[in-house]
Parts: C-alpha cells; sequence; structure tokens
C-alpha cells in the first residue's frame, strides 16, 4: 500500500542530538504558567527524540527494493515493510499531536479549521486510518475508503448517532472520503475521538471486515494512537463544514511544519499583541452580531406588520364571501324548495297519467286476446264445414256418375221397361236413402250454423235451397215411375240443377275466401295498434327515466348545499384560527420589543467586558482555588472571565452564539432574571 508522503533530502532532516538542543532552548525561553502547559512540555520532550527517525523514515519511504528470489523472501520483506509504515506513521501521529498542542497552547484561544497545524493533523490521521484498508468492488468499480469502519461507531456507541445524522444531513458532501472527514471534524469538536476509536479497537472482530491483519488499526499501534489523542481533550476546536470542500481535498502531508527554525526574541511581542488584536475583533464580532440580530428582528417586525395588515384585510374579504355566500346559500333554498314542489307535482301527475295508461292497455290487451280467440275458433269451424262441403261434392259427383251409368243402361234395354222399372225403383230407394242422409246432415249443419255469425246464416239459407230442391227431385223420381220420358227430362234437369248448386257452392268459397281475407287484415291492424301501444309505452318508460334523473339532480343539489354548508363551517373555523393567530402575532411583538431592549442592554454591558488571557489567571475569580491538573481553565462567555469547572458549569443560548455554551454562576443567575421578567 503506498502512502501520500512528501520525500525531503536528507540534508535538510536535523539529527536528534540537534533536535534536543533546540528542545532545551525552547523550554528555557518559554515559561510555563500553568500545570496543563507543563503537562504539555513532558508530552513533547518525550515525543521528540521520536522526532528525526520519523521524519528520516518517511524520507525512505517508496525507495526499498523488494526482492523476488523466492516466496519466504517475498513475505518477510512485506511484513518488514509493513512494520516500518506503521511505525512511521505512528510517529508522524506523535510529531503532529505535539506541535498542534504547543501550537494551540500559545495561542490561546480556539482552533478554526484554517489552522496549518489542525489541518496537518487530519491528513496524518487520515493515512493512519486508510492504513490496511480491504479494497470493496462494487458495480461502480473498486471502493477503498475509511467512512465503512467510523459507520460503526454508530451501532457500537448510541452516542454517536448525532455525528452520523449531521454528516448524513449535509448536501455538500458527495463522496465517502468527505463524509469520513467531516465525521472526524464533528468527533474533534466533541471532544470524544479518542473515545470512539477505542470502541472500535475493543472490537476487532468487527474491523477484520475493512482492514488488513498487519494493519495500523488492527496492531498494537492503533492503541498507542489512541491513547495519544486523548491530550487532544485539552483543545478547544470551532470547525465550520458549510463551505468547505472536503470532497477534493489532497491529503499530502507537510514536513516543513515539523523542521524547527529560530526564533526571534521578538516572539512575545507578537504573542501580546495577537491577544489584544484577538479581544478586538472578537468584542467586534459581537458588536457584529448583535446589529445584525437587531436589523433580523427590525425586518420581521415588519414583515408581521405587514403579514398582520394583510391578515386583517383577508378578514374583511372572508367576513364579505361569508355575507355573500349565505345569501346565496338562502336563494338555493328557495330554488331547492321551488324545484322539489314542482318534480313532486309532477311525478304525482305521472303516476296517476301511467296508472290510467296501464289499466287502459291491460283492459284492450284482454279484449284483442278474446277477439284473436274467437277469430280463431270461425278460422278452425270455417275449415271444418269447408271440408264437409268438399265430401258433400265428391258424393254429388259420385252421384252423377251413378245417374248417367243409369241412363245409358235404360237407353240400351227399353225392351226391359219392367227390368229397369225395379232398377229405377232400387236406385230411387238407394237415391232416398242418400237425400235422408243429407237432410240428417243438413240439420246438424243448420245447428251448428245458427250459432255462428251473421255471414254463416246466409250459408245455411243456401242449404235449404238444397233440401227443397231435393224434394224436387224426389217428386220428380216419383213421376219417372209412370213414364220413361218424364225421367228423362228429370234427369237433365237433374243435371242442370247440379251444376247451378256447384256453381253456388263455389261462390260461397270464394265468399268464405274474402271472409279469411278480412279477418287476416283485421289482425294485421290488431297487431299495429299492440305495436303502438308498445311504443307509448317505451316512452312513457322514458319519461319515467327523465323524472329519475331529476330526482337524483335533486339528490346532488342537497349534496351541494351540504358542502357548501360545510365549506361555511371551515371558513369559520379559518377566521377564528386567523383572529388567535393575531393575537399570538401581536404577544410576539411584545416579545421581540422586550428581547430588542434586553439586547440592547447587554451590548452595553458587553463593551465594559475583555477577554482574560489564560496566563493572567492562576486562581478561579469565584472561588479563589489554584488551577492545576484536575482544576481546568474554562472561560465565561458573557462576561470573559476565567473560572473553574464547578464554578462555570451552566450553559445557555447568547445571542452571539447559535448553540447553548458555558457560563458562570453569576453571569447565569443574571441571565436567568432577565429571561423571567420578560416572560412575566
Amino acid at each position: 500500500i503506498k502512502e501520500d508522503f512528501e520525500v525531503i533530502d536528507k540534508k535538510q532532516i536535523p539529527n536528534t542530538t540537534e533536535l534536543k538542543n533546540e528542545e532545551k532552548e525552547k523550554t528555557e525561553e518559554a515559561r510555563w504558567s500553568a500545570p496543563i502547559l507543563s503537562l504539555a512540555k513532558k508530552a513533547s520532550e518525550n515525543l521528540a527524540l521520536s522526532y528525526g527517525n520519523a521524519l528520516k523514515s518517511a524520507s525512505l519511504v517508496g525507495f526499498i527494493s523488494k526482492p523476488v528470489s523466492n516466496d519466504s523472501t517475498a513475505k518477510t520483506s512485506a511484513r518488514y515493510h509493513a512494520m516500518e509504515e506503521r511505525a512511521n506513521l505512528m510517529n508522524m501521529m506523535k510529531l503532529s499531536i505535539k506541535i498542534l498542542i504547543q501550537s494551540a497552547l500559545s495561542l490561546g484561544r480556539t482552533l478554526d479549521s484554517d489552522f496549518p497545524p489542525l489541518q496537518q493533523f487530519f491528513v496524518v490521521l487520515e493515512h493512519c486510518l486508510k492504513h490496511g484498508l480491504k479494497v470493496k468492488k462494487t458495480f461502480i468499480g473498486q471502493n477503498k475508503s475509511f467512512f465503512g469502519p467510523l459507520e460503526l461507531v454508530e451501532k457500537l456507541c448510541p452516542e454517536a448517532s448525532d455525528i452520523a445524522t449531521s454528516v448524513k444531513n449535509l448536501p455538500e458532501l458527495k463522496t465517502a472520503v468527505g463524509r469520513g472527514r467531516a465525521w472526524l471534524y464533528l468527533a474533534l469538536m466533541q471532544k470524544k475521538l479518542a473515545d470512539y476509536l477505542k470502541v472500535l479497537l475493543d472490537h476487532k472482530h468487527l474491523l477484520s471486515e475493512f482492514y488488513e491483519p498487519d494493519a495500523l488499526m488492527m496492531e498494537e499501534e492503533g492503541a498507542v494512537i489512541v491513547g495519544l489523542l486523548v491530550g487532544l481533550n485539552v483543545i478547544d476546536a470551532n470547525l465550520c463544514l458549510k463551505g468547505e470542500d472536503l470532497d477534493s481535498q489532497v491529503g499530502v502531508i507537510d514536513f516543513s511544519l515539523y523542521l524547527k527554525e529560530t526564533q526571534d526574541s521578538d516572539g512575545k511581542q507578537d504573542g501580546g499583541i495577537t491577544a489584544v488584536l484577538d479581544q478586538k475583533h472578537y468584542v467586534e464580532e459581537l458588536n457584529r452580531h448583535l446589529s445584525c440580530t437587531v436589523a433580523d428582528l427590525q425586518n420581521k417586525i415588519d414583515y408581521l406588520e405587514k403579514t398582520n395588515s394583510k391578515l386583517q384585510e383577508e378578514l374583511a374579504a372572508a367576513t364579505d364571501r361569508i355575507g355573500s355566500l349565505q345569501e346565496e346559500q338562502q336563494q338555493l333554498k328557495q330554488q331547492n324548495e321551488l324545484i322539489r314542489e314542482r318534480s313532486e307535482k309532477s311525478v304525482e301527475v305521472t303516476k296517476e297519467d301511467t296508472k290510467v295508461e296501464l289499466d287502459t292497455y291491460k283492459q284492450s290487451r284482454q279484449g284483442l286476446d278474446e277477439m284473436y280467440s274467437d277469430v280463431w275458433k270461425q278460422l278452425k269451424e270455417e275449415k271444418k264445414i269447408r271440408l264437409e262441403l268438399e265430401k258433400e261434392l265428391e258424393l254429388q259427383i259420385g252421384m252423377k256418375t251413378e245417374m248417367e251409368i243409369a241412363m245409358k243402361l235404360l237407353e240400351k234395354d227399353t225392351h226391359e221397361k219392367q227390368d229397369t222399372l225395379v232398377a229405377l225403383r232400387q236406385q230411387l230407394e238407394e237415391v232416398k236413402a242418400i237425400n235422408l242422409q243429407m237432410f240428417h246432415k243438413s240439420q246438424n249443419a243448420e245447428c251448428s250454423l245458427q250459432q255462428k255469425t251473421e255471414a254463416i246464416s246466409s250459408f245455411e239459407g243456401k242449404t235449404n235451397e238444397m233440401m227443397s230442391s231435393m224434394k224436387q227431385m224426389e217428386e220428380r223420381l216419383q213421376h219417372a215411375e209412370k213414364a220413361r220420358q218424364a225421367a228423362e227430362e228429370r234427369c237433365n234437369k237433374m243435371k242442370q240443377e247440379l251444376a247451378g248448386r256447384l256453381d253456388t257452392c263455389r261462390q260461397q268459397m270464394s265468399q268464405l275466401d274474402s271472409k279469411c281475407s278480412t279477418l287476416e287484415k283485421e289482425l294485421k291492424s290488431e297487431k299495429e295498434q299492440r305495436q303502438t301501444l308498445q311504443r307509448e309505452l317505451h316512452q312513457e318508460k322514458d319519461a319515467t327515466a327523465l323524472l329519475k334523473t331529476e330526482l337524483q339532480q335533486m339528490e346532488g343539489l342537497k349534496k351541494e348545499l351540504r358542502k357548501l354548508q360545510d365549506e361555511k363551517q371551515q371558513l369559520e373555523k379559518v377566521c377564528e384560527e386567523q383572529e388567535q393567530a393575531l393575537q399570538e402575532m401581536g404577544l410576539h411583538l411584545s416579545q421581540s420589543k422586550l428581547k430588542m431592549e434586553d439586547i440592547k442592554e447587554v451590548n452595553k454591558a458587553l463593551k465594559g467586558h475583555t477577554w482574560l488571557k489564560d496566563d493572567e489567571a492562576t486562581h478561579c475569580k469565584q472561588c479563589e482555588k489554584e488551577f492545576s491538573i484536575s482544576r481546568r481553565k474554562h472561560h465565561c462567555r458573557n462576561c470573559g472571565d476565567i473560572f473553574c469547572n464547578t464554578c462555570s458549569s451552566n450553559e445557555l443560548a447568547l445571542p452571539s452564539y447559535p448553540k447553548p455554551v458555558r457560563v458562570c454562576d453569576t453571569c447565569h443567575t443574571l441571565l436567568l432574571q432577565r429571561c423571567s421578567s420578560n416572560s412575566s
């Protein structure tokens, strides 16, 4: 694994003896005023021994030749190379922590992200975390970032969840490297960087997924680095992540910071001037923040006044709209009542009309059914009569043929008169029997024809004529016995009469056919009437459907009325809410005015305060106890004096700071009294 180190010539690297001499001169020149500074001095002396070795080893990284003779030599060389890298990184970490503590204590204020030793510390820490990382293959390509193991801290330590959520919510960060750098910044500001990394080292079975076995975090050097990071809790850092491009920063170690140079004698004077300038800048920033807050509050007051006037105008418009809606509602109610009355009347009228039409239709349908059944019966009876007449005609034709045969026999047997007379008598007897049968049939036909219509009565008269003609034939036959000539004449007359009767029968048949055609026409007309009645029924159904749609429209109008009532209620609720909002806005305005007055008083009070240096205070201002390793110094962010932890354990939100900051007990009570008076 290649590390990004800057190579320096060996001539520029100082020896350990020179470094020790420089450290001694520095310790003679600098006087430590507090126990914390003495502790930092001892740590720097211990770390100075490895100063030159670290720079020499860093200069030799990348120039070691790897033998390729066999596998055992390659493995041993790789292990040796990894051990050298771990040692180099640990030495560089020691140097960066030492220089960062020294520069921070000499500066005597909170560190920014632009502070060069702090930047180099993060670069070295990033190299330590990258050492021995496994390469993970994804669809995009190979991924190698140290943010993966840092994400485990959230699961192992619930306190780190705030850091993880704040890192994820930063929109500027797009890569895993940038998220990891932001996580380290936030952990350092919380002074829990060493604690979080110690939790990771306690669970090495989880780190084995991300690191190789010979990585720095998997070996003892990782525990040593975590122990060194505990000393960074002395430093107060205020790092702003917004606006910084953490994704594209190049992590290259600058060794020029670690090369010691001779310091001028004017260092102390410059330190005093920088402290005065820092106090001046602090006061200017306070004034600027206060002026900004005053301007913001004035803008908010103007905005609230404008919104108040707009809300009043909207209230007036809403009241006018409510009045117009009430008038429209009354008009709609009146129209709804009128439409309802009209629809009820029309529904009643249509119901009565439909009932009457249904009754008439039922009656007409019953009459038509009866007429149809009667006509059908008449047709059947007429068909039967027609068949009977055809049979009678056939019999008469047969009789005619027999009479012709008899006449021929009479012509042949003229001499045998007696025989012919006997034959004639026999024939007359047969004719009499036939006539009797015809008479009985005619009587039956008369009984059936009397029950029929007027058309059948005419047919009965014709049958009576047939009976009279038959009687005449009987008389003629009796006279035929007396004489042959009379019989021949009578036969001729019978032929003529039979022909006439055939004509009459044919006429009667034609009349019956005409009657059938008339009956069929009547049936067609009845069918047409039935179709017209069905059409009228369909029209009535359409009318009922229209009435139903009107009823549905009525229901829709009712629903619209309900909706309008609901809207009215909602508008009333909105009006009440707006009135409440106006009252609350008035309260907020009064509170903001009180806050403005408090801010002006705080500004006046702060103009007299000065930020006290760490070297000037050896005892707590309140309890007057001497500061030591266990009793640390803490600045009050309100008055600027230095107190111990017990006397400045309170935190409050000040106008110049967005988050709650440390405040002494006296300032805490004063600020609470002001807040209570403002709230009352």
